[in-house]
């Protein structure tokens, strides 16, 4: 080339070179997701643009920076469903037609008159107080998504907290169209003080309340996804429908397994994040059997008790051990399912 000639124009950098040197065109879903946690910005010098030593630098600091659960780059994370805003309105939207579909054909056929006062007494004591279960989970799960290290999983969590919202509000739909067919039976006004004094809900307040003040997010990850709500929506889904179908409770077997759809959507993605930490730096193997081992017994206590508000449905042939039992196996298989083939891998390496 002369000295003459004119400079060759550097090639101009394609729209997602964000996300490195990749050879394909990120899905719609990587592009409106990717790097969109500002508070991990590269060259930060702290999370947010204030005194490195402000209480709010110092909590994400040391809750989130320097979790014992570590991977070099958690943008490398993907939700196996691959979630946006869009596609999740638009799931959540067919859904709660079905749903909503559901709740007004039984309302106009009266059939909440129809079930026997047994049966209401047990949905006064375990599925109308439930709301303020899941609302408690519904804000673990926000805390998780705000302070997680990557907008991959910040979104993946926003998406379940709304989903346990929805719950809430599907709880608090039935609550008042039962107080409306059944007005002595306390229905509508004795929630809180079920929920706060009734000893077959204490383990699960309990539970709700010591995850509520662990700030590690990835130990509050731990024990909501992968430990207290797989137990207790296996008591209050699994365990609830036999009972609601032994009960001749169409409408309640019917809106528990439409749930159940967000239950395993939330166990996916949750998973393979689990299963991701590992991968990427094995030693994140014993942190989590760690964290699991200590939230389970926690667990497992809710269960039984939720199971005791159970025995008394009626045609309902199993007790609260039971009911703990079979929740706490389906936990441990859904664990064993997710995580156990990596974390017993990556136990080996490390012991070698």
């Amino acid at each position: 080339m002369s000295a003459d000639a004119p400079a060759r124009k550097p090639r101009p950098r394609r729209t997602f070179s964000a996300f490195g040197d990749i050879r394909r065109m990120p899905s719609e879903y990587e592009i409106v997701t990717h790097a969109q946690n500002w508070t991990v910005r590269a060259n930060r010098m702290a999370p947010f643009e204030q005194n490195p030593s402000s209480p709010a630098n110092l909590w994400f600091l040391t809750y989130r920076d320097k979790s014992a659960l570590q991977v070099d780059d958690w943008d490398g994370f993907r939700d196996p469903d691959a979630l946006t805003y869009k596609s999740y309105v638009n799931l959540q939207a067919h859904s709660e037609e079905r749903l909503q579909g559901a709740l007004e054909a039984h309302a106009a056929a009266g059939a909440d008159r129809e079930l026997s006062a047994d049966w209401v007494g047990v949905l006064a004591r375990t599925f109308t107080p439930a709301r303020y279960l899941y609302h408690g989970l519904q804000q673990i799960e926000a805390y998780v998504g705000y302070i997680a290290p990557s907008s991959y999983i910040t979104n993946a969590a926003g998406f379940a907290t709304a989903d346990f919202l929805r719950r809430v509000t599907t709880i608090a739909y039935r609550t008042r169209e039962l107080q409306g067919a059944h007005p002595d039976s306390g229905i509508g006004t004795n929630e809180r003080a079920i929920w706060e004094d009734d000893a077959g809900w204490q383990p699960a307040r309990k539970a709700v309340e010591y995850a509520l003040i662990t700030y590690d997010w990835a130990e509050a990850f731990t024990a909501l996804n992968l430990v207290l709500a797989p137990t207790l929506d296996h008591a209050l889904q699994i365990s609830f429908k036999e009972a609601a179908k032994a009960a001749g409770d169409e409408l309640s077997w019917l809106l528990t397994t439409y749930l159940e759809a967000d239950t395993d959507r939330r166990a996916r993605w949750s998973g393979a994040l689990a299963r991701y930490a590992v991968t990427q730096r094995p030693a994140n193997a014993d942190v989590l059997r760690g964290w699991i081992d200590r939230w389970s017994p926690v667990a497992d206590e809710a269960a039984k008790g939720i199971g005791s508000l159970l025995e008394a449905a009626p045609g309902f042939d199993r007790s609260a051990t039971d009911v703990a039992a079979q929740a706490r196996t389906a936990r441990e298989a859904r664990v064993d399912e997710l995580l156990a083939a990596d974390l017993q891998t990556a136990s080996t390496d490390n012991g070698r």
